[in-house]
């Protein structure tokens, strides 16, 4: 439930609810309030704070959670799943499921990525296939053509503290 409050228009009091989701210039003025999250969306922030984000076009349908590269596609920065087997390393990860071709947002390393399963707290995790990760990381005596990189740190079962390390192509 968004909160209200009282303001004089034309002399009258008048109830109206807080901006939760600014829509540009057209809110200027507003009072903005906390999400359903608790959190303040980020367009009413500041540019420059806020979500390190990025949108892009999904070149292929990436699931919640899933970790992405970006890429330039003929000049058209896109994202698809980030995969060790393939030599594609991890820029950052997605929230919510995007569709093939349509537009998504991407939030970088070295934040809480919270749409995990099956994780083991304490345990360390490394970029895996399909936008996926694994516990085990490559050996650089026995693949080739692969990126070794280093995810992060299991919080609990469904959340990845991430971290920004510089992948390792063998």
């Amino acid at each position: 439930m968004t909160q209200r409050f009282l303001v004089r228009v034309a002399g009258r009091l008048r109830q109206i609810a807080a901006t939760v989701v600014s829509a540009g210039s057209e809110n200027a003025g507003e009072i903005p309030a906390l999400g359903s999250d608790g959190r303040l969306d980020d367009s009413v922030l500041p540019l420059g704070v806020g979500a390190n984000s990025v949108q892009a076009v999904a070149s292929e349908a990436i699931g919640a959670g899933k970790y992405v590269e970006l890429w330039d596609d003929d000049g058209v920065l896109k994202m698809r799943l980030a995969d060790a087997s393939n030599n594609r390393a991890a820029w950052g990860y997605v929230k919510t499921a995007v569709d093939a071709d349509a537009t998504g947002t991407a939030y970088r390393l070295n934040t809480v990525n919270a749409n995990h399963s099956g994780l083991t707290p304490g345990a360390h995790y490394w970029l895996g296939a399909a936008g996926g990760v694994t516990d085990t990381p490559l050996d650089a005596e026995a693949v080739t053509n692969q990126v070794d990189q280093y995810i992060g740190l299991a919080k609990s079962a469904t959340e990845m503290v991430t971290v920004e390390h510089e992948p390792v192509y063998l």
